[in-house]
């Protein structure tokens, strides 16, 4: 595993960067749908899994405001790419046209405006699921982190509020929680990753530093300046800016070494 992460530290990360579908086609990792249940609820998921001998972490990718799309989809493939199972919940299942997920959506503004029409309390069960369902993937070695993006990204703030199980949460530019009550909750380390030129977002950053050191826990905010909201997915794009090439360049190699220290 270290060899693989050294290779990927030293590889030029733009490789990564091409049209989702393609990368998803042409990618040698094994890819599957799953369906997790609990309840009267079944939510889709995109597990992926990486090219490597041992057993490994799991990582939860929770999708943007647009849902579970191709570009989620390569994300989860990318980070399988770096040696980790990922698996992307389709929190958008059964919410859909004729009951089906994000695909089923004729756009993603019809997406969007479902995304916020989700409650707290669905997205914790589903996320509670997706966690218990990764616990038990045979080729994991049990411990669990979360990824979001955007939406996604609050999410994964939120979800360490409520799930002590995962070993460390990932915010890409999502914002933190409103109750301040939740961050005692809070026992995995926090690290977000913002662009310089999101003030929506980076307006809450000071907020959640306070909270977070007022309950002594662990929130490692970085601002890669230049780079906008969304940069992870606009830095790979054939007309990213240099600034948002550069964040998602500089994101990926921390989010690498982060990942390798769980």
């Amino acid at each position: 595993m270290k060899n693989l992460l050294h290779f990927l530290l030293l590889c030029p990360l733009t490789l990564w960067a091409q049209d989702p579908l393609k990368r998803l086609e042409e990618s040698p990792r094994h890819h599957e749908w799953v369906n997790i249940t609990y309840g009267d609820r079944t939510v889709k998921s995109f597990l992926v899994y990486p090219e490597v001998s041992a057993k490994v972490p799991v990582v939860i990718v929770i999708h943007e405001n647009k849902g579970l799309n191709d570009w989620a989809r390569s994300m989860a493939d990318q980070i399988a790419e770096a040696g980790y199972i990922a698996i992307a919940p389709d929190l958008l299942s059964g919410d859909g046209p004729d009951g089906g997920g994000t695909s089923s959506f004729t756009n993603s503004d019809d997406a969007r405006t479902a995304i916020y029409a989700l409650t707290t309390e669905k997205v914790t069960a589903d996320l509670n699921a997706t966690a218990d369902f990764a616990k038990q993937i045979p080729a994991g070695n049990g411990k669990i982190a979360v990824i979001g993006f955007c939406w996604g990204g609050s999410q994964s703030f939120e979800f360490a509020t409520n799930n002590t199980d995962i070993k460390a949460a990932f915010v890409c530019y999502g914002t933190g929680p409103k109750d301040p009550e939740a961050y005692k909750r809070i026992k995995a380390p926090v690290y977000g990753f913002y662009g310089g030129n999101d003030n929506r977002v980076n307006a809450t950053i000071e907020e959640s530093k306070k909270q977070m050191e007022v309950n002594g826990k662990t929130y490692e905010p970085v601002i890669y300046e230049g780079a906008g909201h969304g940069f992870f997915r606009a830095g790979e794009a054939d007309n990213a800016t240099e600034a948002n090439k550069k964040g998602r360049e500089e994101g990926m190699k921390r989010l690498l070494k982060l990942l390798s220290e769980i």
